[in-house]
């Protein structure tokens, strides 16, 4: 969306989103940065509270990063190899040919794609690398598992935002009109207690629409049901697979 039609799903949520939402594996900074044609500038577009763009920082001389949402860069961690600053995706107000890597994590199925494919061509340098990046559902073992995947489909299901289903189907579904590189096997893999991924689940966008359609909160009730199933383990692992679009601009 450009800066009138940004869909602010997250603002509310943002102390909660910096706290709960899942750091990304250095892997995949790794790779990103060895597509980029130089260790300069990267872009992180929606950032949200700048999991991507710190990892970057370590990697590039210096790591922009941007998000629509006032109260996502409020709550984003601070880091000496990372500014941030309020701007759409569309929008960046960055330099014409500045950046030798421009990606977008968990951010780009709210984006106007064309419009923002646009400014990416504007901004990066001859040959810049251009990532899409985003995670879905994470998968746990045993009965903790069904009844995670009973609270994301049933219960909470039918609220979230349309664009969801483009994270769900790994990206694909969004247009990429882009001579596409392949993407290496990464997937976010951390090992969570019972408060952890209730925390995780509180920032998800469909809640709040469930909640104004039923009257009520549904995350108690989830909690109850997830504790019952958690088990005597105080971690169990969990995992994203990561979905990649990738490319040359």
């Amino acid at each position: 969306m450009g800066r009138t039609g940004f869909k602010d799903h997250f603002s509310g949520t943002a102390a909660a989103y910096a706290a709960h939402r899942p750091t990304y594996p250095e892997a995949l900074a790794d790779h990103l940065a060895g597509l980029a044609p130089a260790r300069e500038r990267a872009l992180d577009c929606g950032c949200g509270s700048g999991q991507l763009a710190r990892l970057l920082a370590g990697r590039f001389a210096e790591v922009v990063a941007t998000d629509a949402s006032a109260a996502q860069i409020a709550a984003a961690e601070p880091h000496p190899g990372v500014r941030y600053q309020v701007a759409p995706a569309e929008a960046s107000g960055l330099p014409e040919a500045s950046l030798d890597l421009i990606v977008a994590a968990q951010a780009a199925h709210w984006f106007d794609l064309p419009a923002f494919y646009r400014e990416a061509a504007r901004i990066a340098r001859p040959g810049a690398a251009l990532a899409l990046v985003s995670y879905g559902v994470l998968h746990l073992d045993g009965a903790a598992e069904a009844v995670l995947r009973h609270f994301y489909t049933q219960v909470v299901g039918p609220y979230w935002p349309p664009e969801r289903a483009h994270v769900e189907a790994g990206y694909r579904t969004l247009p990429f009109p882009f001579a596409e590189l392949p993407a290496p096997d990464l997937a976010i893999e951390r090992d969570w207690s019972y408060d952890d991924l209730v925390g995780y689940v509180r920032t998800w966008s469909a809640l709040r629409g469930a909640e104004a359609a039923q009257g009520r909160d549904p995350l108690p009730a989830f909690a109850a049901d997830l504790a019952a199933a958690w088990g005597p383990e105080p971690l169990r692992r969990v995992r994203w697979p990561l979905a990649l679009r990738l490319t040359h601009l």
